[in-house]
């Protein structure tokens, strides 16, 4: 088999991300090491030490490995990665914070099961699309097996909560849908039936209506549901054009809850302005 060459413009861009978004990431989590010198270690080694040497290994394995593989063993993949994600919730295994089930604990290791999912999906769809070929355009080649795999995520993510991971998991889907050639009466269809879904479920989950009050009013509880917004605001407002400089929020110590992960982007705000966060 004639060996595969590397795409060095991807692989430049790539190592761009990665070297801006460790820089950025050790920044944030600055504001961790203030709080707890313990906790900041154990970040750094696991977001940084490990999610290198996993990612880069991960590139090694897909430059080498036939994309043949993948679609021969695209449903063991899948299947693998939902029951992993589903593992979260055996005690032994899970560790909850702040609320959310959304992780798995092995020894000093932490992660979350989700991203693993995301793969295994787009691995399964992309198969199952490329099998059926034309036979997308009828409903129960296409449309019906979108749903059956959203409904069986939905139920593991809703009970994690992880809502935002279901929303970009479906969006993928449709997208993969529509450019595999489905008509866009049945994406539309399907579009406005999730709508349907997701507006009863916000209805009767008052963890949702907090997020969607504080989506349509981010000043309605600023000691609560909109204290994360409300200083992140604060931070991105005072980074101004240029920001205060690299290194150089005030946010991220004890302010902004979780600065090296969900607000991660308002210290890149305040620290180097609306300049760098539109060049980010």
């Amino acid at each position: 088999m004639k060996e595969k060459k590397i795409d060095r413009f991807f692989l430049i861009i790539v190592s761009l991300l990665i070297s801006i978004g460790a820089a950025m990431f050790f920044s944030a989590s600055l504001g961790v090491l203030a709080k707890s010198g313990e906790t900041f270690y154990s970040v750094l080694f696991s977001q940084l030490i490990l999610g290198f040497g996993f990612g880069f290994l991960g590139m090694y394995f897909a430059l080498k490995v036939n994309y043949k593989f993948w679609r021969k063993y695209s449903f063991y993949i899948f299947l693998g990665s939902i029951i992993l994600t589903a593992a979260v919730f055996i005690p032994s295994l899970g560790w909850s914070h702040l609320g959310a089930e959304r992780w798995i604990q092995l020894g000093p290791l932490r992660f979350q099961p989700v991203e693993i999912l995301k793969f295994g999906f787009i691995i399964y769809l992309a198969a199952w699309l490329s099998w059926a070929k034309n036979r997308v355009q009828d409903f129960k080649f296409g449309i019906l097996p979108l749903f059956i795999l959203l409904t069986i995520i939905a139920v593991i993510l809703f009970n994690q909560p992880d809502t935002k991971s279901f929303i970009l998991i479906a969006v993928t889907g449709f997208c993969m849908l529509f450019i595999s050639g489905v008509s866009t009466k049945w994406i539309a269809l399907l579009g406005v039936g999730s709508l349907v879904a997701l507006g009863s479920l916000v209805f009767f989950t008052p963890y949702l209506q907090e997020r969607v009050k504080t989506f349509i009013d981010p000043s309605q509880d600023p000691r609560g549901s909109s204290y994360q917004i409300q200083q992140s605001l604060i931070a991105i407002g005072s980074g101004g054009i240029f920001g205060r400089g690299y290194g150089q929020s005030i946010q991220k110590f004890s302010y902004l809850p979780e600065p090296q992960g969900d607000s991660i982007f308002a210290v890149l705000g305040e620290e180097l302005g609306f300049v760098g966060s539109v060049f980010h």
